[in-house]
């Protein structure tokens, strides 16, 4: 079945499309249908191709040299995965997993490559990927390189907060479960649920819904660089 035009259009790399080119990639895109913890791209698939997330959310994952699983990336709802296999043509060099019930679309290589290059504003939009990847590749290794797992967890959630309304504040959309969590900072998920209940108590951080809101940036930053913690 095809894929609606307006669901095309919420896509990144699509929403600049004309509506010929988006009806013929909406009888084109294959659309399959994934469950949590269920693998959509496994490490080392050749010849896959571009994978564009309709609703979910996935993340990409690789594994330490003695196969402790580490996080390195998620996937939101709009954006897409697999360019670097679909420009090199060399295997997937990271598995994704749905961390949500997710709908995704794929893209055969070739088809993608011409989507992809084919005009400025597709070119545009893998830089822009690229980029966003590279920033927080650089990042993640920031977060794993700080000594203790409250820190290492602490500057994870700083990295995930976005700006929310007017007043300054920081918000989490939909933030990661605590193995999620885990398993992007390199430590348990015991130590995460610890950590987030030390930081719910004394309101560093709040619930809302499947949001978590920041109500005091500035303690969580001085948790990040270790001058607040459970033990000072």
């Amino acid at each position: 079945m095809p894929i609606p035009i307006p669901i095309l259009q919420g896509l990144k790399l699509l929403d600049q499309l004309p509506a010929p080119r988006l009806e013929e990639l909406s009888r084109t895109l294959s659309e399959r249908r994934v469950q949590r913890r269920e693998v959509v791209v496994k490490l080392g698939d050749a010849g896959g191709g571009l994978g564009l997330l309709i609703e979910g959310r996935l993340q990409t994952v690789s594994f330490t040299l003695d196969g402790k699983e580490v996080g390195t990336d998620f996937v939101d709802a709009g954006d897409f995965f697999g360019e670097l296999s679909v420009i090199d043509g060399q295997p997937a060099p990271e598995y994704v997993i749905a961390v949500a019930p997710s709908r995704v679309a794929m893209l055969d290589r070739d088809r993608a490559r011409e989507l992809m290059f084919s005009t400025p504003a597709g070119a545009a939009a893998v830089a822009a990927r690229l980029a966003e990847r590279l920033r927080r590749s650089a990042t993640h290794k920031a977060v794993l390189a700080l000594p203790s797992s409250f820190q290492r967890v602490c500057a994870q959630l700083a990295a995930l907060a976005r700006p929310a309304g007017s007043d300054g504040g920081l918000r989490v959309h939909v933030a990661p479960t605590h193995q999620e969590i885990a398993i992007m900072v390199n430590t348990s998920r015991e130590t995460v649920t610890r950590t987030l209940q030390f930081l719910l108590g004394l309101q560093v951080v709040a619930r809302e819904g499947h949001d978590l809101i920041v109500l005091r940036p500035e303690l969580l930053r001085q948790a990040v660089d270790g001058s607040f913690g459970p033990t000072r």
